[in-house]
């Protein structure tokens, strides 16, 4: 299959590896830029984990923070590599969502033993926090970065639209699917998707299509990266 994938540049290449180890061909078309914040170093003395809500929040706060002893909750298996690649070496994955993660911390953690740290981005600030804080837990939550949205796709990804030398799209979040369908809005493409699959990483992704429509919607089993490879069976020789 021939594949256009939305993710972030760094992070679209790990799986258009994948996809292309499974025999199909992959175009890389972000549809946001992911900037890391500058700002004062982090020290977070008296806090028991750190909480990561995705591989950004970990490469944002990298940055501004030197220890690497503290525990970290990561959301999903990208977020715990990334995590582990950095040098963080006690780490968790909820292998979900956002709600997974609270789950996993409040079954892990004593509200008593410290309050937590969520690196997070602009749009994931609040959610984590809130769900967290009705549990009796004291969550710091600071924005590291923000994910900023192109204003048009990549020149090459808008020809193999107009030209349907496509047969899929991957979006990874709700965000992502409503950016994408805003773009080809924008760009008079909406027609072009209806030869197209879309592979969601969750429900919530597929609703953010809103009314473009595509030959099929598929979504992941769980919402991670693996769940979204297993979409796409090896291609026969």
């Amino acid at each position: 299959m021939r594949l256009l994938v939305t993710r972030p540049r760094y992070a679209a290449t790990s799986i258009a590896a994948a996809l292309s180890a499974r025999g199909h061909t992959a175009m890389v078309a972000p549809v946001m830029e992911i900037r890391i914040r500058d700002g004062e170093p982090l020290i977070l003395d008296g806090i028991q984990a750190i909480l990561a809500t995705s591989a950004n929040g970990i490469r944002a706060l990298t940055h501004r923070l030197a220890r690497r002893d503290l525990p970290v909750y990561a959301v999903g298996p990208q977020t715990l590599e990334a995590a582990r690649e950095s040098g963080f070496h006690r780490v968790h994955s909820a292998n979900g969502d956002a709600a997974a993660l609270a789950e996993k911390v409040v079954a892990d953690l004593d509200p008593d033993g410290g309050a937590l740290f969520h690196a997070a981005g602009a749009d994931t600030a609040g959610r984590l926090r809130e769900t967290l804080r009705a549990q009796h837990f004291e969550v710091e939550s600071k924005v590291l970065y923000d994910a900023v949205p192109e204003s048009k796709l990549p020149e090459t990804a808008e020809t193999a639209l107009r030209e349907k030398l496509l047969d899929g799209v991957l979006l990874f979040s709700p965000r992502t699917g409503k950016i994408f369908c805003n773009l080809i809005t924008e760009a008079g493409l909406a027609e072009s998707c209806a030869p197209l699959q879309a592979f969601c990483i969750s429900a919530a992704t597929a609703a953010a299509l809103g009314s473009l429509e595509f030959a099929r919607v598929a979504v992941a089993g769980h919402p991670n990266q693996e769940a979204m490879l297993a979409l796409f069976p090896a291609e026969k020789a």
